[in-house]
């Protein structure tokens, strides 16, 4: 049996599909203090104690090659021991992320499959087929292509446009394709993300991280990412286990969530394209509502326009006269609330000026409660910084109309943590260019746009509203944005 027909057979027998990360972290002093040779017999120890305790719900064993380089000599011998102790049944994977070519990539495979033995990696795909190939020669073996990471900062890359699509769809497309099966890396922490590669990679397997101590949840990564079978899906943990007093009860929980989610997912299996279908066709319908609102409402035109820049663009986007039409205001109303449907937090707060009234119409539509911060700050008055009821630690949905840059939003989201706020998510309805989103994701905070303005140019020119020159016209300014 190859690697995915292993994980196949022992998701089936153990009826779990937990991935178990064994990552022993120290920090620089840590290692200073205590001395390597005792760091890396800690977590030698760790490790051992995780698998008596865990084997039974994993999976697979994922151990990150990293912690154990940092330890030298001491800590690659702490590895071949952990990996010496798990059973010859439990899948093994090397999460090391390696991307090179030619001989250097041949040395990597057989460092990680010819010596640690392990039954699969991770790698980085920025190489090319060639970083592959190697590895995929290890016919036995499986690979995992970094797709869609869970850091913060993973847009900066991972969301550039390529052929109308970020770059890490088109990653998932690609290697989907290929005639030999190839696992991605999917964040677990990052529901949009898996259920977008789930469209594009139907039948791949997913290795997913980003679970507790990242912010993910086990049950939402499933439901998101799980193959039409209920299968399909590494969802990983690491730290929420390891730094447990009972790592065997975390791993149990886990499992049993997992489990509950996956029941719950095949029990609404015997109507799933039909339901899939129709969320499909509301959210089409959704969008074509939007762009007739603006079009009726005059927020998008075509045209000669003098920006700011003192630059000419051809088309001029102002979302603040949708409030002349309530049927427009409705509109946008249930499309933050389709963006928001996979956010959590418990208020929204809108950006001025243009955000306001949208976060208004969106918190009438979804009902959640609704602050905005005073940009400026002035001092007169009450002096708050916030408008609205709040509590610190209240978890903040941050809206605004549209995003070019992040300038408005990186300042709206300063004063909201000033005050104890937290702020993960920020939802708008028009997406210009690439830059905000980056912006965002350097902040940690994920954006979630209704339309990139591609969309709109493409919708137009389906709708025979603008002809092919004027969308090529459109769609190359909009690079320039």
């Amino acid at each position: 049996m190859d690697f995915f027909e292993r994980i196949e057979c022992r998701a089936d027998k153990m009826d779990t599909l937990l991935c178990i990360g064994l990552d022993p972290a120290f920090s620089r002093t840590e290692i200073e203090k205590r001395g390597i040779s005792s760091c890396a017999a800690l977590a030698l120890e760790q490790n051992l104690r995780i698998i008596e305790g865990t084997t039974s719900y994993a999976l697979a064993f994922k151990p990150n090659i990293a912690f154990y380089e940092a330890l030298g000599d001491a800590g690659i011998s702490a590895l071949y021991k952990t990996i010496a102790q798990i059973p010859e049944e439990v899948p093994i994977i090397i999460d090391a992320k390696r991307g090179d070519i030619a001989n250097t990539a041949e040395a990597y495979a057989q460092a990680i499959f010819g010596e640690l033995k392990a039954d699969a990696v991770t790698l980085n795909p920025y190489l090319g087929l060639d970083t592959l190939e190697p590895f995929l020669r290890w016919s036995d073996k499986g690979v995992f292509v970094l797709c869609r990471t869970s850091n913060p900062g993973a847009g900066f890359l991972q969301d550039i446009m390529v052929n109308k699509d970020p770059l890490y769809l088109e990653i998932a497309k690609r290697c989907s394709a290929l005639p030999i099966s190839i696992g991605l890396v999917v964040a677990g922490n990052d529901i949009e993300a898996l259920q977008k590669v789930r469209r594009v990679a139907p039948s791949s397997w997913f290795l997913s991280p980003g679970i507790g101590a990242q912010g993910g949840r086990a049950d939402l990564a499933f439901a998101a990412g799980a193959r039409s079978d209920g299968k399909g899906i590494l969802v990983a943990s690491a730290r929420s286990i390891s730094e447990a007093q009972r790592p065997d009860n975390v791993a149990l929980e886990l499992r049993d969530e997992i489990r509950r989610a996956r029941d719950s997912f095949l029990s609404k299996a015997s109507k799933p394209s039909q339901k899939a279908t129709k969320a499909t066709d509301e959210v089409v319908s959704l969008k074509r509502d939007f762009i007739d609102a603006l079009l009726s409402t005059e927020c998008f035109r075509l045209g000669e326009f003098a920006l700011k820049s003192g630059r000419k663009s051809p088309f001029y986007i102002d979302l603040r006269n949708l409030v002349a039409d309530p049927e427009a205001m409705r509109i946008a109303g249930r499309a933050y609330a389709y963006l928001a449907s996979c956010c959590d937090y418990d208020i929204i707060a809108g950006i001025p000026v243009a955000g306001l009234p949208l976060a208004t119409a969106a918190s009438l539509e979804i009902g959640k409660p609704m602050i905005w911060p005073r940009m400026p700050f002035k001092e007169h008055g009450t002096g708050k910084h916030i408008e609205g009821r709040y509590a610190k630690g209240d978890r903040v949905l941050l809206l605004d109309d549209l995003i070019t840059t992040g300038a408005s939003k990186l300042e709206a989201i300063e004063i909201l943590r000033s005050e104890g706020l937290e702020i993960n998510d920020l939802v708008v309805l028009i997406e210009r260019g690439s830059e905000g989103r980056v912006d965002m994701e350097r902040e940690g905070v994920r954006l979630h746009a209704l339309m990139h303005v591609n969309e709109l140019f493409e919708s137009l020119k389906e709708n025979g509203k603008i002809s092919e020159v004027q969308y090529s016209e459109l769609v190359d300014f909009g690079k320039t944005i």
